[in-house]
């Protein structure tokens, strides 16, 4: 079976499909909305950082806890696991691929908030419902967006056991064993109890957690790879040079690495990219959905911050670490690069602070992914699915711990992951037009200052 999915992973993240759909339609909007991304950066960031909600917004939770959510969906194994794998079988330039991914992937995400909060609907039960799933069934319309929406709930919902669950306890608790000797069943058990306690509660108990979780986590892991750096500063400029030459010309075999080409740097840069970003799959619009907000455009602004805090900082915290430290030299699977690199610069603390990094990033995924879940099961199934898969998804975590291996489980993720991507693009293409449209009108309506402050002018 392994076998099989990855055969099917294979073709899905091949040179000919996903990973140039990705790029180009990220791409594609990053032009339309004239890098909208780089030019409205700056207020963005002041929106969700500073401004944080708008009180007058329809929705069940704020800016701040959208973006959260969405964050501690994101940031996750991928951030220290997935780095570390892609830079195990691409070599360094899969780092460069991976900031190529995010830089154009915040147009993607801003993209799919937009309309995720612009096609939402209010459940049976008061809540807001939104994303992919929606927008495709809504905004494209007829026999072809209810077909996408369904496809796009069903990969979703199955994706939500992979990357947003089996990933996440199965590189945690086998982890906290080889750092700490603790077995793997007591640390399945607290990760599930803690999740358990704050998933059945819904997108509000998610967005009270995140909204404090998150920053500090986020703070803690970002403090940890400074030091590192600082111990290796020497070697940060030689590091930039290596990734970014590597990336276009491939890396020779050298210590126990084998070598890797352009294409598999490129492969398993943008693989790994959008499995720690997320731009593409359409979760961010979910989020979005949530929040409490009467612009479309400002929520997207707020979200496509997510991205740039997963990828180019967060990321670029570990491969610097990774690479500067010359651990991934010495060839292997990449599961365990990160916590060599903390060991080297830090000593026996080291393998401790990615432990339990990497138990914070994994709780808060769990968190984010069992709402994006639920969504998708609500889309297909109605309100009357939602408790039973809470409770379906609870379990699965401690089961994922051991049932399967991280290969198995990185494997799985990566295909639902493209599976998942193929009718969210199709549809950001084909609604492009919406999203330029509410776009204009949102800047031609509201100048700068109005933005900052996060209302709107007066017409």
């Amino acid at each position: 079976m392994l076998d099989a999915i990855t055969a099917l992973r294979d073709f899905v993240w091949g040179q000919y499909l996903l990973i140039p759909l990705l790029l180009l339609t990220g791409l594609f909007l990053t032009i339309l909305l004239k890098g909208l991304q780089f030019r409205e950066l700056g207020p963005s960031l002041y929106l969700a950082l500073i401004v944080r909600k708008d009180p007058e917004g329809d929705g069940d939770v704020s800016h701040f806890q959208a973006l959260t959510t969405a964050l501690a969906a994101t940031v996750g194994t991928g951030n220290i696991v997935g780095v570390a794998t892609a830079i195990a079988l691409g070599g360094p330039g899969a780092l460069f691929w991976m900031w190529m991914t995010g830089l154009v992937g915040m147009a993607t995400k801003y993209s799919e908030a937009l309309l995720g909060v612009m096609y939402r609907h209010t459940d049976e039960a008061g809540e807001k419902s939104g994303g992919p799933a929606f927008y495709l069934t809504r905004g494209i319309g007829g026999p072809v967006g209810r077909y996408l929406g369904i496809f796009f709930a069903v990969a979703a919902a199955v994706a939500a056991f992979g990357i947003g669950n089996m990933v996440q306890s199965n590189a945690t608790t086998t982890n906290i064993e080889a750092a700490f000797g603790v077995p793997v069943w007591i640390s399945a058990l607290v990760l599930t109890a803690l999740a358990a306690v704050v998933i059945l509660g819904g997108i509000r108990s998610i967005g009270r957690v995140t909204a404090v979780f998150v920053p500090v986590m986020a703070l803690f892991y970002i403090v940890c790879a400074t030091l590192v750096l600082l111990v290796n500063i020497t070697a940060i400029p030689a590091a930039f040079v290596t990734i970014v030459t590597s990336a276009f010309t491939g890396t020779a075999a050298t210590g126990g690495f084998v070598g890797a080409g352009v294409a598999a740097a490129i492969q398993f840069g943008v693989a790994r990219g959008i499995f720690s970003n997320e731009s593409g799959l359409g979760t961010g619009g979910i989020a979005a959905a949530a929040a409490q907000t009467r612009e479309p455009v400002r929520q997207a602004m707020v979200s496509m911050t997510q991205t740039f805090i997963d990828t180019l900082v967060i990321c670029t915290f570990t491969g610097l670490a990774i690479v500067t430290s010359g651990v991934w030299q010495a060839g292997g699977d990449g599961s365990d690069f990160t916590q060599q690199a903390f060991a080297s610069a830090l000593g026996n603390i080291g393998p401790a602070v990615v432990a339990v990094g990497l138990a914070l990033f994994a709780f808060s995924t769990l968190l984010g992914w069992a709402y994006y879940g639920e969504r998708n099961l609500e889309y297909l199934f109605g309100r009357r699915a939602v408790f039973p898969y809470r409770l379906v998804f609870i379990a699965a975590i401690f089961i994922g711990a051991f049932q399967f291996s991280l290969e198995a489980v990185f494997t799985f993720s990566d295909l639902a992951n493209g599976l998942m991507a193929l009718p969210n693009l199709i549809g950001l293409l084909l609604l492009s037009g919406v999203i330029l449209r509410e776009t204009r009108r949102y800047f031609r309506e509201n100048p700068r200052s109005a933005r900052r402050s996060g209302n709107r002018r007066v017409r």
